[in-house]
This record gives structure tokens, sequence and C-alpha cells, in this order.
């Protein structure tokens, strides 16, 4: 089901790694990450389960994969902080 909502989200893999990904459908995302059929980065099994630790909401798909890109481009202390700080902006925090 197509949603007009676009969200960029976070997953926390197995081996503490994160993840930044776009989609319009949390819950099926994270079932695809699961189940290793999601990006090439979540596949091995070294780095499932992963968790859905944080999403936020945007109007366009253009915004969410902005926020994507350029959490991507952040260090691990970055994103670290930045996970922090956007817990209040957050649609879900695990």
């Amino acid at each position: 089901m197509k949603s007009d909502e676009h969200f960029f989200y976070v997953l926390l893999c197995r081996d503490q790694t994160f993840y930044g990904g776009y989609t319009t459908d949390l819950s099926r995302r994270l079932a695809e990450h699961n189940s290793g059929t999601g990006a090439k980065y979540t596949h091995p099994n070294s780095r499932r389960p992963v968790q859905m630790i944080h999403a936020e909401s945007f109007a366009s798909r253009s915004e969410a994969t902005k926020a994507e890109s350029a959490f991507k481009k952040l260090t691990r202390r970055q994103k670290e902080t930045y996970l922090q700080t956007a817990k209040t902006n957050s649609v879900l925090v695990g």
C-alpha cells in the first residue's frame, strides 16, 4: 500500500552499526531488512536482526532522501548525537 508519507529511518544492526534509509511503509521495510531482502548492507546474517530506532516523516520523497543522504555522510559520533537530539521529532524511537 502506497503512502502519502515519506520516511527517513535508521536501523540499528546486530553488529551495532547504523543503516539509514527511505520508505513510504516503515513496517514493510523493517520486515524486508530482517528477512534479508532489504538492502545489500543488511543482507549478511551478521547484521540481522535489525531494529528500527528512528524514523522521521516528510511531506515529499525529496525531503526524506535528502535527510537520508545527510545522515549517511555523518561520522559515527555525529550520527549518535543526531539520534539523541532528534528523539523529540521522531515518529518511532526504539
